[in-house]
């Protein structure tokens, strides 16, 4: 599991569902203990955004990313609000860009999954402040059948399918509509990790962090179909490679039952 540290300055009620509160960090101030991904990622250089600029249509043939184009992404709770809720600060705290996945386009803002507790959180974000970039496919992660699926677009068509590992009963991995938000090298257990922007629902810290999980590699291939991690999917090294190449950040993660 990749732990991810957010500073609490804002409690905000009403980006997602009713009833669901949001902790966003506007800053990064003085770091707390360094996550695992955090700590893989000392010396790494981070690959640079996409700067395509495209309409959203996530209705289309694919799904929309968004990267952060100014040092804090203002948050807003509706397309019309005035006045942000809170912001989002660029770079995150792994030093990578800030990404979303674009839910919704109505005037001058899109509606985006962000990355933060609660699971399904979700705020609007003026276009002036992100790029978009068009992602061709969509990852599905089905815990009881222990399978990853790579789809084309919004079809049925599957461009990969492979065994993984999924949480312990002590530590689920959770299920929703999540998207990677980050994609790098690693270097220690995995040479390679998509973070995926889904938090545990049985580890509100994990080293450090808040329990979020990625999809990774795993030396170990007898891991595979069986419930073992912290939350997170786990792949075999062969596996994570074709899964980096079809699924760039921005690309939707659903985990199912």
């Amino acid at each position: 599991m990749s732990s991810r540290r957010r500073v609490l300055v804002l409690a905000i009620v009403g980006l997602v569902l009713v009833g669901a509160t949001v902790a966003l960090r506007l800053d990064r101030g003085d770091r707390a203990e360094s996550s695992a991904l955090a700590e893989s990622l000392a010396g790494v250089e981070p690959p640079p955004p996409s700067t395509t600029t495209t309409t959203a249509d996530p209705g289309g043939e694919g799904f929309v990313a968004a990267y952060a184009s100014v040092p804090s992404v203002a948050l807003y709770e509706s397309p019309t609000a005035e006045q942000p809720l809170g912001a989002l600060a660029n770079p995150t705290d792994e030093n990578v860009p800030l990404a979303f996945l674009v839910r919704a386009e109505q005037g001058d803002r899109y509606r985006v999954a962000i990355p933060e507790r609660p699971n399904g959180a979700e705020a609007w974000v003026d276009q002036g402040q992100v790029t978009t970039t068009l992602v061709p496919n969509r990852i599905l992660v089905e815990v009881g059948a222990r399978r990853l699926t790579v789809f084309e677009g919004h079809g049925d068509d599957a461009l990969m399918q492979v065994p993984v590992a999924v949480g312990k009963d002590v530590t689920p991995t959770p299920l929703g509509h999540f998207y990677v938000d980050i994609s790098v090298p690693q270097t220690s257990y995995t040479p390679w990790i998509l973070s995926v922007a889904g938090f545990s629902d049985a580890l509100q810290s994990f080293g450090g962090g808040n329990g979020q999980i990625a999809i990774h590699g795993w030396s170990d291939t007898s891991v595979l179909g069986q419930n073992v991690s912290n939350g997170c999917v786990r792949v075999s090294f062969d596996d994570l490679w074709r899964l980096r190449d079809l699924a760039p950040v921005g690309t939707p993660v659903e985990i199912v039952a």
